[in-house]
C-alpha cells in the first residue's frame, strides 16, 4: 500500500493526469515502493499502481533524488496526487534479476579464485536471467579455465548455500573482507551481501536465499 505524492510529465509536475495511453511515459513518486530502482548494474523493477480509479502499468524505475520514479503509462481511469494505490511489482521479473544478480556474485568469486585477485568487477548489467559481467585481466580467458569457472559455479549452486545479507558499518565490512567495488563511494552503514562463506560483496540490490535457486 502506498500513496501518490508526486506526478512527473515532461519536466512539468502535475496535479493530476487523465489522458489514458499516453504516448510518452510519465513519472509517478510514492510515500513508498516495493519497486526496486535501476542502480549498481541492477535493471528496474516493472509492475501496475492499481488504485480505486486508476491503473498505472510501470515500465521502468529508476532513482533520481533519492526518490524512485515510476515510470510508465496510464492505462485506466485518472491518477492524482493523494490517491492511495497498491504497487504490484512483476514478481516472475523479479525473480530472473534476483537469479542473475546472485549468480554475479558467485561469478566474480569464481574468477578471483581461479584468475587472481586482479579480476575485480568493472561494470555489470543485471537483467532477467541475462547478466554481463566486466572484469579486469591481462588476456582472454581460455577455454580449459571458463569450464573450471563454469564447473565450480555450478556446484555451488548444487549445494544450494545460503544467501543473506546484513546491514553493518563501513568500517566493520571492511575488517569481514567483503568485496568493495573501486572508485565507488560508500555510506557509513553498508548491506553486506553473502553467499555461503565464501563469497561476501557489498550490494543493495535484490538476492535470492540460496544458491541453488540460480
Amino acid at each position: 500500500d502506498a500513496q501518490v505524492i508526486g506526478i512527473i510529465v515532461g519536466d512539468q509536475l502535475r496535479d493530476q493526469v487523465d489522458e489514458i495511453d499516453h504516448r510518452r511515459p510519465i513519472a509517478i513518486v510514492l510515500d513508498k515502493t516495493p519497486f526496486y530502482g535501476e542502480m549498481g548494474g541492477q535493471v528496474g523493477d516493472t509492475g501496475q499502481l492499481i488504485g480505486q480509479d486508476f491503473r498505472f502499468e510501470v515500465t521502468d524505475s529508476h532513482v533520481e533524488g533519492g526518490f524512485t520514479l515510476h515510470v510508465g503509462h496510464l492505462r485506466e481511469g485518472s491518477v492524482a496526487l493523494a490517491d492511495a494505490l497498491t504497487a504490484r511489482v512483476d514478481a516472475d521479473r523479479r525473480q530472473g534479476i534476483r537469479r542473475a544478480h546472485s549468480a554475479t556474485h558467485v561469478l566474480h568469486w569464481a574468477l578471483q579464485k581461479y584468475l587472481g585477485e586482479h579480476a575485480q568487477q568493472q561494470g555489470s548489467k543485471v537483467d532477467r536471467d541475462v547478466l554481463r559481467f566486466d572484469f579486469t585481466n591481462s588476456g582472454a580467458v581460455d577455454r580449459q579455465m571458463l569450464d573450471r569457472i563454469e564447473n565450480e559455479i555450478n556446484a555451488l549452486a548444487i549445494e544450494a548455500v545460503a544467501i543473506e545479507s546484513v546491514e553493518m558499518p563501513l568500517a566493520e565490512a571492511k575488517q569481514l573482507g567483503a568485496t568493495m567495488l573501486f572508485g565507488e563511494k560508500y555510506p557509513d552503514v553498508v548491506r553486506v551481501v553473502s553467499v555461503g562463506d565464501f563469497s561476501k560483496e557489498l550490494c543493495g540490490g535484490t538476492h535470492l536465499d540460496n544458491s541453488g535457486l540460480i
